[in-house]
């Protein structure tokens, strides 16, 4: 591990105050209560990718190790063989490396504890505090009783020491069927929170495991397997979100019963909940929106996973803002993305180049232009950061706006290209469109202009204002494109049910793809992940898949602060 944690976001309000759970610690500190330096850990289940709010949960418990200069581990909680694969191990290393939180070496296991485990709970077999369960699952249920009524003891509850520890080792051995046995905690049928109420801590699962094969056949469940993984890592704090709060008693219990073996047990604590408007963070379903096809993978720029935030062009940077500004809440909350967008739009703005980009190509001749003549105007790289500097763009007679910046019949307000209006092309000259030429079917195909040769940008032109400024791209000096323009892809996040109706709730127009768009030259030298401002389009990536050998592809990122339509 190394000796300082680094990448993580500092405070923003320049105080660095401590958050509810760091001050939990700094007492704890205070008091003496462990002999060790602090230390910390994200266990995730390996059966998906990370999203957002993973991050969050990332950066609170990465974020107090580094606070208190201790140490962090990443333990993949694999304890569940039906669904966990190297897959998800590699992307989750992956993408917590490229957002800045790097475990360094300590990447740890929890199938590497399995013996030890194992070792632990005969002990808790002889102690006479777990025993070996014969009822059904539908049984079990039932006997655990309800919130206002107390649970019912299993028949097999009292059975003797010699028997359960013969029935466990038959169930490690695989003689019994999936389901046909448990290992339970022996604690209290009648205890308030139902989660005490004698748990299964151990299960038989007839399931290779994909990296310790065929040597187990029974596997501890989560909340049993959890404290003891922390314990055996020393880990001092087990910072996680509020649905666990109900499962600290549990979490006491296991450590307290395996106290000769853990002296100094670690403290669970809980922070709220971070759900973001717009966004599903369900594993269940992001897993079926990514099987059934509705979506182009994990990294779908759709989505709210680490990959997609990547693909769609976020930035480790406006995530880290995103975190500081929220803070961390003892309660469970909702984030408005507006937020999030907008510390990506704050990020962006000084950094990224303005380029011209035409996504729906209309021609103009400017009729009025020498014939093969072309000249070079100025244009800034970006006009909030003039250490950019400026570039070239070439201009002549044959030019591309827009479609939407025309209208044959404005309607009130409108203030670009109709007839008879004048207009300024940015870097460029005025223009006023002439005519609109169609095709048979009544379609608007070219546009008639004339220009001012006395109105160049920069020129020192004082004469007669226009209400406004178009980009443009000369048609001789353009690179197809494909950009793709993403929305919400499900308006309504507010999803509920095992197998929800995909095809009513998925928005078909959460990705509309401008196949003829046409892009500056300059954008050649692009390169996969590299962002840049399109002109009044807003913020745009080039694809992650893109190769710089095929047709250009964009993805955008964030609409401009002020998405709405003016003339």
């Amino acid at each position: 591990m190394p000796e300082e944690i680094s990448g993580i976001n500092e405070n923003k309000s320049g105080d660095n105050a401590m958050n509810f759970l760091e001050r939990i610690i700094e007492d704890d500190i205070r008091s003496n209560v462990y002999r060790r330096s602090v230390h910390t850990r994200f266990p995730p289940e390996p059966n998906g990718y990370l999203h957002i709010g993973s991050l969050y949960a990332i950066n609170i418990n990465y974020g107090a190790a580094k606070r208190f200069k201790g140490a962090f581990n990443l333990r993949f909680d694999d304890t569940n063989p039906l669904k966990e694969d190297m897959e998800y191990v590699n992307a989750i290393i992956e993408d917590m490396k490229w957002a800045g939180y790097d475990p360094g070496e300590n990447i740890f296991f929890g199938s590497d504890y399995f013996d030890r485990i194992y070792e632990l709970t005969l002990k808790l077999i002889e102690n006479g505090r777990a025993f070996v369960c014969d009822l059904t699952p539908d049984e079990l249920r039932e006997s655990r009783g309800t919130l206002t009524t107390p649970g019912i003891n299993s028949p097999y509850r009292d059975r003797s020491v010699e028997e359960n520890l013969k029935l466990f080792d038959g169930m490690k051995n695989g003689i019994y069927s999936t389901g046909e046995k448990v290992l339970r905690a022996k604690i209290d049928m009648s205890a308030a929170n139902i989660n005490m109420r004698d748990p299964t801590i151990y299960r038989v699962l007839n399931a290779d495991h994909y990296r310790s094969g065929d040597k187990w056949r029974i596997y501890p469940m989560y909340d049993y397997a959890h404290p003891i993984q922390d314990a055996i890592e020393n880990i001092t704090h087990s910072l996680c979100s509020s649905e666990f709060k109900d499962h600290r008693p549990l979490y006491e219990w296991v450590l307290n019963a395996l106290s000769f073996a853990f002296p100094e047990p670690p403290k669970q604590r809980e922070f709220g909940r971070m759900s973001i408007t717009g966004a599903i963070t369900g594993k269940r379903y992001l897993r079926q929106l990514v099987s059934q096809g509705y979506v182009d993978g994990w990294d779908d720029p759709r989505l709210p996973t680490i990959k997609g935030l990547r693909r769609r062009g976020f930035t480790v940077e406006s995530i880290y803002d995103f975190l500081g500004d929220i803070g961390v809440a003892r309660d469970n909350s909702t984030v408005d993305i507006s937020m999030l967008e907008n510390s990506l739009r704050e990020d962006l703005k000084p950094k990224a180049h303005t380029v011209m980009a035409v996504l729906d190509p209309l021609p103009v001749e400017i009729i009025n232009y020498p014939e093969g003549a072309e000249e070079w105007v100025v244009v800034e790289n970006n006009a909030e950061n003039p250490e950019l500097g400026s570039r070239e763009l070439p201009f002549s007679r044959n030019l591309l706006v827009e479609r939407e910046d025309f209208m044959e019949v404005p309607e009130k307000g409108f203030r670009r290209l109709y007839l008879g209006n004048e207009v300024r092309l940015k870097g460029a000259y005025f223009i006023k469109c002439e005519k609109a030429l169609k095709d048979e079917n009544g379609n608007v195909i070219k546009l008639l202009c004339t220009y001012d040769p006395a109105t160049k940008s920069g020129g020192g032109f004082t004469g007669r204002k226009v209400k406004a400024t178009l980009h443009w791209l000369d048609v001789n000096h353009t690179l197809p494109a494909r950009i793709n323009l993403y929305g919400r892809l499900l308006p309504d996040e507010n999803i509920s049910g095992e197998e929800p109706d995909w095809p009513r709730l998925v928005d078909p127009d959460s990705l509309i793809a401008m196949e003829n768009a046409r892009v500056e030259e300059s954008l050649s030298s692009a390169r996969p992940e590299e962002k840049f401002q399109f002109i009044r389009h807003g913020y745009f990536v080039a694809d992650i898949h893109w190769k710089p050998s095929e047709k250009l592809v964009f993805n955008r990122i964030v609409a401009l602060k002020d998405t709405k339509k003016k003339g």
